[in-house]
C-alpha cells in the first residue's frame, strides 16, 4: 500500500518537482522508451564516459536555468539581486506614477475650471450641460456681439488674472472675427433649385482690446453683416494668459499658460439651428523670472525621475541577458539531442527557454525610461505632452503589477494543485510562471469546464447550510489566494486608468473613483454610460480608453470572475480531474530529472568556463 502511494505521488508531481527531484525514473530511458537499453556508444570506455559526463552538465545547466531565484541562491550561494531590483522597481516605478497623477491632477482641474469660466464669460446665456443655439439672425448677431463685448471689458469683469496676447489675430490684432461662406450659394426651394460653388471664402476682421488701441476700428464688428443663404459658421478667435499658482502646494514653480480660445457658431447644416460651442487648447511654458519668497531650487523630482530610469535600465538589460542565455542554452541543448540521441525537440520544448514574463518586463521597461524622460522635460517646462507620458507611464506600471503574479508563483501554496477525491490521486497543476500566457490558457480551461459541466461532488449532506459550510471552508484559502492574484492585476488598471483617463472621464478623477467604477464594470454596472462619457479630447486617448475598459471587461468578467465563482461552488475538484488525467513528462524535463544533485550539494559552484560581462553578479 505504501509503495503504491508513493508511485503516485512520483507520477503527478509537479514540475517544479521533477526538476528538483532525484527520483531516477525520469531520464535517457525513458527518452529513449521504457525498457530500451541506452545506446552502446554511451557506455563503456573513456570517450564514453567523457560523453556522459558531458551529458551531466548539460543537464545540471538545464536543472538551474529553470531553477526559482531562492532555489539558485541555494544551489550557487548568490543572491537574487535580480528578483530584488524587480520587487524594488514595483515600489519606485508606483511612486513616480502616484507623484506625476498628483501634478496632473493640479494641471487638469486649473484647465477645467478655466474653461468652465470662460463658457460663463463669453457665451451669452450660457447653462451647465446644456447645448448652446440659436435660431433667428437677430440671436446669432447679439451672441457675437455678447463674445466681443466681454472680451473688451475683460479686466473688469472677470474673477481670474487674465491677459490679452497681442499679434495673434487678424493682421497682427489680438481677435479675430470671421466669417466662411460659400464662394457663390443660391438656393430657391420655391423652385426646387440652387447653384452653389464649394469653394469657401474666408472673411475675417481684426480687433484689439481698448487698452492697447484707441482706435475706432474697433466698433466695426457691430457692422460686420454675415451672408446668411451662403454662411457654413462664424468664429470668434483670441488667446489668454494665466498662471497656475497652486502648485506651489507641491513645492514646484508655478506654470504659464496660454489658452487659445475659439467660438464657433456652426450654420453648416442650414437647417434653421445655428449650435454655439466654445473650445479651449491650453499650451504650458515656462514662466520667465520666477521668484517665489523662501523657495530654492529643488531637483529632487528630477533625481527621482532618473533614478527610475536608471533602475529600469538595468533591470532592461538583466533580463535582456537572461533572454540571451536562454537561447544560447536552447541552441546547445537542441545541438546535444540531434547529434548525441538523433532526435529534434519540440517547438514547446524550444518555446520554454524564452521566458514570457522577460518580454513583459522588458516593455515595461522601455515605456517607463521614456516616460521618465518625458516627465523630466514637463518639469522642467520644455514639454506639455501630458497624455504621451501618462500612457507611458500608467500602461508600465500596469505591467509592473501583472508581473505581481510571477513572484507570487514562487511560493508553492500559489501554484494550482489539488486532490482529486475519487481516485485518491495527488494531482497538482504548476503555474511557475515561466509561460506568460499559462496563466491565462488555464483560466480559459477552468471557465470553458465551469459553463460545460454540470456534474459537482458535494458532501454526502440532506442539509443544504452544512454545504455551504463544508463549501466555504474548503474554497476559502484557495479564494484568499486567488484574490491576491487578482488583485495585482486590479491595482495596475486602477493606477492606469487615473493617470491616463482622469483627465478625460468624471468616474477616474482619484484612485478611489477608479476602483470604484472598476467594480461597477466588474458586476455590470453602468457599462454604457463609461464608455459615452469618455471625452473626444483626442484619438490617441481614445484609442487608449477603448483598449483600456474591452480588456478590462472581458479579463475580468469573462476569466477572472469566471474562474472565482467556479472556486465558490466546488467545481474545482472535478475541474482538477476533468483536466489533468495524466501528467505527461517531455522530454526536457526527463532530460533534466536524471541530475541527482540538489541545490544544497555545492556541485553547482562550480566554474562553468564561459566568459561573463560585469553584470555576471547579477545572475538571478
Amino acid at each position: 500500500m505504501a509503495s503504491s502511494s508513493y508511485t503516485c505521488i512520483q507520477d503527478s508531481a509537479t514540475e517544479k518537482d521533477r526538476l528538483l527531484s532525484s527520483v531516477a525514473s525520469y531520464g535517457s530511458r525513458e527518452l529513449l522508451g521504457v525498457g530500451t537499453p541506452r545506446p552502446t556508444c554511451l557506455v563503456g570506455s573513456e570517450p564514453e564516459q567523457k560523453q556522459e559526463e558531458e551529458e551531466e552538465a548539460l543537464r545540471r545547466k538545464l536543472k538551474y536555468f529553470f531553477m526559482s531565484p531562492c532555489d539558485k541562491y541555494h544551489a550557487k550561494g548568490r543572491k537574487p539581486f535580480k528578483l530584488g531590483l524587480q520587487l524594488l522597481k514595483i515600489v519606485i516605478v508606483t511612486v513616480q506614477l502616484v507623484l506625476f497623477g498628483l501634478s496632473n491632477q493640479m494641471v487638469v482641474t486649473f484647465k477645467e475650471e478655466n474653461t468652465a469660466a470662460f463658457k460663463h464669460l463669453f457665451l451669452k446665456g450660457y447653462q451647465d450641460n446644456v447645448p448652446q443655439a440659436v435660431h433667428t439672425q437677430k440671436e446669432l448677431y447679439s451672441h457675437i456681439h455678447f463674445a466681443i463685448d466681454q472680451y473688451m471689458a475683460l479686466p473688469q469683469i472677470s474673477l481670474g488674472r487674465y491677459a490679452y496676447v497681442l499679434g495673434v489675430g487678424e493682421n497682427g490684432s489680438a481677435l479675430s472675427l470671421c466669417q466662411r461662406y460659400y464662394r457663390r450659394g443660391t438656393i430657391d426651394p420655391v423652385n426646387d433649385t440652387f447653384d452653389i460653388d464649394p469653394h469657401v471664402i474666408n472673411d475675417c476682421i481684426g480687433l484689439n482690446p481698448p487698452t492697447y488701441s484707441s482706435s475706432p476700428g474697433n466698433s466695426d464688428y457691430k457692422n460686420f453683416t454675415l451672408k446668411f443663404y451662403k454662411l457654413i459658421n462664424v468664429t470668434v478667435d483670441f488667446q489668454l494668459k494665466a498662471i497656475n499658482i497652486q502648485t506651489i502646494i507641491n513645492n514646484e514653480i508655478p506654470d504659464c499658460y496660454t489658452f487659445a480660445i475659439t467660438i464657433v457658431m456652426d450654420n453648416m447644416a442650414h437647417s434653421g439651428k445655428v449650435k454655439i460651442s466654445l473650445q479651449n487648447q491650453a499650451s504650458i511654458k515656462e514662466c520667465k523670472d520666477p521668484n517665489v519668497s523662501g523657495h530654492a531650487e529643488n531637483y529632487a523630482r528630477e533625481f527621482f525621475d532618473v533614478l527610475v530610469a536608471f533602475v529600469c535600465l538595468l533591470s532592461l538589460l538583466l533580463c535582456g541577458r537572461s533572454i540571451v542565455r536562454g537561447i544560447i542554452l536552447q541552441h546547445e541543448y537542441v545541438q546535444f539531442f540531434k547529434h548525441k540521441l538523433g532526435r529534434s525537440v519540440s517547438w514547446g520544448d524550444r518555446m520554454e527557454f524564452i521566458n514570457g514574463w522577460y518580454l513583459l518586463l522588458i516593455v515595461s521597461d522601455m515605456f517607463t525610461i521614456i516616460g521618465s524622460f518625458i516627465k523630466i522635460g514637463i518639469e522642467s517646462k520644455n514639454l506639455s505632452s501630458y497624455d504621451i507620458c501618462g500612457i507611458l507611464l500608467g500602461t508600465s506600471t500596469l505591467l509592473v503589477w501583472v508581473g505581481v503574479i510571477r513572484y507570487l508563483s514562487f511560493f508553492q501554496k500559489y501554484n494550482v494543485g489539488k486532490t482529486h477525491t475519487h481516485t485518491h490521486t495527488h494531482t497538482n497543476i504548476d503555474m511557475s510562471g515561466q509561460d506568460l500566457f499559462s496563466l491565462f490558457r488555464y483560466v480559459s480551461v477552468m471557465c470553458l469546464h465551469h459553463y460545460t459541466n454540470i456534474s459537482c461532488s458535494f458532501p454526502p449532506s440532506p442539509l443544504f447550510s452544512q454545504i455551504l459550510i463544508v463549501t466555504l471552508r474548503a474554497a476559502f484559502p484557495n479564494v484568499i489566494r486567488f484574490c491576491c492574484c487578482a488583485a495585482a492585476i486590479y491595482m495596475g488598471y486602477c493606477f492606469c486608468g487615473w493617470i491616463v483617463l482622469g483627465p478625460y472621464h468624471a468616474k477616474f478623477r482619484s484612485l478611489s473613483m477608479v476602483s470604484e467604477c472598476l467594480f461597477s464594470l466588474i458586476n455590470g454596472d453602468d457599462m454604457f454610460v463609461t464608455f459615452a462619457e469618455m471625452e473626444q479630447s483626442g484619438t490617441l486617448v481614445w484609442i487608449f480608453s477603448q483598449i483600456y475598459l474591452y480588456t478590462f471587461i472581458s479579463l475580468f468578467i469573462y476569466m477572472v470572475l469566471s474562474l472565482f465563482i467556479a472556486l465558490i461552488t466546488g467545481a474545482y475538484d472535478t475541474i482538477m480531474a476533468q483536466t489533468q488525467e495524466q501528467v505527461r513528462v517531455t522530454d526536457l524535463h526527463a532530460f533534466i530529472a536524471e541530475c541527482a544533485d540538489t541545490p544544497n550539494s555545492g556541485k553547482f559552484r562550480g566554474p562553468e568556463g564561459s566568459s561573463c560581462s560585469f553584470l555576471c553578479c547579477f545572475d538571478c
